[in-house]
Formats: C-alpha cells, sequence, structure tokens
C-alpha cells in the first residue's frame, strides 16, 4: 500500500509539473486563452498540437514558422516551462510581445553556434546595441547545463517597468540582466506571453529551422508578481 501511495504521488508531480505558486497557461486539451499571430513575420504556421498538455509546433510549409500568444497581457512574473527542441530549430519565448511578436525573447536557438537561455530583442533592436543594459545577457556555456535529448526545465523571471530579466536553464543561471529603459514595442510595461517557431529559407545559407523538426514544451505556468 505503501508503495502505491507513492507512485500515485510521484504521478501527479509529474503530471502537475509546477513548481509551488504557479498557475497552468495551458489547460492540457486545447488552446484556449491562446491565438495565432496572423501578423508576425515569421508566418503564421497552423501546426500547433496540443495532447494531453504536450504542446508540439513545426512549420505547416516549408518556411512558414509563427507565434502563439496569450490573449492577455502580464506586466511581472516567473514562468515555468519545459522544453524539447529537436536539434536544428531555432524559437524562443516572448516576453511582453506585441501582436507581431516585437518583444524580448527568450532563446531557444537549438542549432550549431546558437543559444538557448539567452536574451534578445525580437525587432528590438536596442538590445543588442553594445552597452546598452548591464548584467549578463547570456551565457555561452549554456550547453554544460543542458540535457541533450531530454526534456530541460527554463525559469524566467520578468520585473520593473525597465525590465530586470533573469533565466536559469535547469536550475543554473544563464541570464541576469537589467535594460538601460522600457524598449517594449508595447509602449507599457506589460505584453503578450508567446511561443515561437522560427521560419526559414531556403535560399538563406543559415537555416533556422530543420526539416520536419519539432518544438515541444510541457507543463508551463505562470506566478504574477506583485
Amino acid at each position: 500500500m505503501k508503495w502505491i501511495i507513492l507512485i500515485a504521488l510521484a504521478t501527479g508531480l509529474r503530471a502537475e509539473g509546477l513548481p509551488k505558486g504557479f498557475k497552468p497557461l495551458f489547460d492540457g486539451k486545447s488552446f484556449k486563452g491562446w491565438h495565432i499571430s496572423e501578423v508576425n513575420h515569421h508566418g503564421n504556421t497552423k501546426a500547433w498540437k496540443i495532447d494531453k498538455g504536450l504542446i508540439t509546433v513545426t512549420q505547416d510549409k516549408p518556411g512558414n514558422g509563427g507565434i502563439i500568444l496569450t490573449d492577455k497581457q502580464y506586466a511581472n512574473y516567473e514562468l515555468s516551462l519545459e522544453v524539447k527542441p529537436d536539434f536544428g530549430c531555432d524559437g524562443g519565448v516572448f516576453l511582453r510581445a506585441t501582436e507581431k511578436g516585437e518583444a524580448y525573447q527568450i532563446m531557444i536557438d537549438y542549432l550549431e553556434g546558437g543559444v538557448v537561455g539567452g536574451i534578445y530583442g525580437e525587432r528590438i533592436p536596442e538590445i543588442g546595441v553594445e552597452g546598452n543594459g548591464t548584467g549578463m545577457r547570456l551565457d555561452r556555456e549554456w550547453m554544460k547545463y543542458w540535457k541533450k535529448d531530454d526534456w530541460n526545465h527554463l525559469r524566467i523571471r520578468i520585473e520593473g517597468e525597465i525590465p530586470h530579466i533573469q533565466v536559469w536553464i535547469n536550475g543554473q543561471k544563464t541570464a541576469d540582466w537589467t535594460d538601460s529603459s522600457n524598449h517594449a514595442k508595447t509602449g507599457t510595461g506589460m505584453g503578450m506571453i508567446a511561443l515561437q517557431s522560427h521560419r526559414s529559407d531556403p535560399k538563406a545559407k543559415s537555416q533556422r529551422w530543420v526539416e520536419g523538426g519539432f518544438h515541444r514544451f510541457r507543463n508551463a505556468g505562470i506566478k504574477e508578481l506583485k
């Protein structure tokens, strides 16, 4: 009986998969509360799927990526989610995003020379300007903390009208950076949360999405901060 209880508890923990104080961002069976952007420059792929809590995305035709956004806007919060991208696939988690996908991006550039767990400006060029902001924007040693061909936990925290952003991969901090001012294109200290599937261009030398590749997400939750 004791072992049955322990197994049940362990199964429940795996199914829930969220730290204390976090609320699910998905209901596990539908995209209620989310929508696909029809105006994102990466495309409008309709290949988003959700089944038993597992969220997957790929290109519905070669080159057509895109983003899925929360209907609600958020200001200060922590995100907790697990990711399992195929190697050769570029994507990310967008913070304080517009409908077009202009956002502070947490990189999931899982490809040769790419970075996971760093901070990037998606259509916010100011973020990449040398000397802008303070702190560590990315860790080139991120692969030391990454579990290959397995699920990896991302913890993301953003707070302040001038955002202070922190990122952890499997408990190891990979970014701790404060912008020099509020560069969010929303014009406020709020915005939507988005998940991204990067487009690709067959004519380009550097591809950002391997043919037939997927990004996978699960146990996505949020804890709003005061």
